[in-house]
């Protein structure tokens, strides 16, 4: 089998609600849509391999300038080869960031066709070590008011989800008052049986973050997210020894060898590699390999429809988080999606990564 085509589709979804978290602007809130890109990877045997990406158009550029070529008439089977191709191809100018979204997109869409090939499940490759994964319900963005945030944390224990993830450091770590006042209202609306996590997205100083946990730890919040800048490996290490609240970061870490200088300079209690950003399939199971090497347990960041496989097969996955604006936008992009229960989750029963994409979604809003 050999590679044919790889097509890149930008799709616009004018319905996406604008959000907010402790280190993004305000958004302008009569402002709706997002962008993200569908893969395709064709062969010449009519097999198809499918992935997705929350980015523009810089993004398709990428795959179709510069990694495609690399691929063509190549065997899919062969991702490590692929991803090595694809990993020196852009050593000059994107060992993180935008490129290795495109490698993380290609990659994902290469163990699709490999499952598709194979004809089984994507988490029957890599070897079951779970029926199902426990999830939980994400959101609480910034830019909701109390009663907006309330609701929304709320919906998700409707839903069945045991567990809820929260922001803090509004405004750039400027508001803790806030904070505090925020998640003291989503503690007394949930009850004390439900899990919360809290995620800073990078918007506290390290001393800052330890101030701000000995608050936390008495609404017994369950992991304090990217307290810190994720680039302060030393400042996250502080937090965790001061605080007997897990410290959960790596969503902005790239490659299994950003991951061993996090792991290792003790940056991290949770480990937290994102599928689309890490380098795909191929990379996310390395990561998560070393991560129990150090006995440290695996949460993966966003993009849950393509996390699930991998967390099927890693025995020291924490929980799958699933954010309120992916679901949301799943009927305008997929045809179908696994259904969560009581927050537990497993993908269907289809090969590789069974997700098909919306086709009306192609057809009538690329952009």
């Amino acid at each position: 089998m050999k590679i044919t085509d790889i097509k890149t589709h930008l799709i616009f979804n004018p319905s996406s609600k604008p959000f907010q978290d402790a280190t993004m602007f305000p958004p302008d809130p009569n402002k709706t849509g997002r962008h993200c890109v569908f893969i395709e990877i064709e062969t010449d045997k009519g097999l198809k391999g499918f992935s997705y990406i929350n980015a523009g158009r810089a993004l398709t550029n990428i795959i179709q300038d510069d990694l495609k070529e690399l691929l063509l008439d190549e065997d899919p089977i062969k991702t490590e080869k692929l991803w090595d191709k694809m990993f020196w191809t852009v050593r000059g100018y994107g060992r993180k960031g935008l490129a290795f979204q495109a490698i993380s997109a290609i990659d994902i869409a290469l163990w699709d066709l490999k499952g598709k090939a194979f004809g089984v499940p994507l988490y029957k490759i890599f070897g079951a070590y779970q029926d199902s994964v426990p999830c939980y319900g994400s959101g609480g963005w910034t830019n909701f008011s109390i009663e907006e945030l309330v609701e929304e944390q709320v919906s998700y224990v409707e839903q069945g989800f045991p567990r809820v993830k929260m922001k803090v450091g509004k405004d750039f770590g400027a508001s803790e008052e806030e904070d505090l006042k925020r998640l003291e209202a989503v503690r007394n609306a949930v009850g004390k049986n439900t899990t919360i996590f809290v995620d800073a997205n990078n918007g506290y100083y390290a001393k800052q973050a330890i101030k701000m946990s000995k608050f936390f730890e008495k609404y017994d919040v369950s992991w304090f997210e990217e307290p810190v800048l994720a680039d302060d490996i030393e400042g996250l290490k502080e937090v965790s020894k001061a605080t007997i609240i897990p410290v959960a970061t790596g969503e902005h870490e790239y490659t299994k060898y950003g991951f061993k200088d996090l792991i290792t300079r003790g940056g991290a209690d949770i480990v937290q590699p994102d599928i689309g950003r890490v380098g795909g399939v191929t990379e996310w199971m390395k990561v998560a390999h070393i991560a129990h090497s150090f006995n440290l347990p695996v949460a993966p960041h966003a993009y849950s429809l393509l996390h699930l496989h991998c967390c099927m097969a890693t025995p020291n996955l924490k929980v799958v988080e699933i954010l309120g604006a992916e679901m949301d936008s799943w009927p305008f992009l997929f045809k179908d999606v696994p259904e969560v229960i009581k927050g537990q989750w497993k993908p269907f029963d289809k090969p590789g990564i069974g997700l098909e994409p919306n086709p009306d979604a192609i057809k009538n809003h690329s952009a």
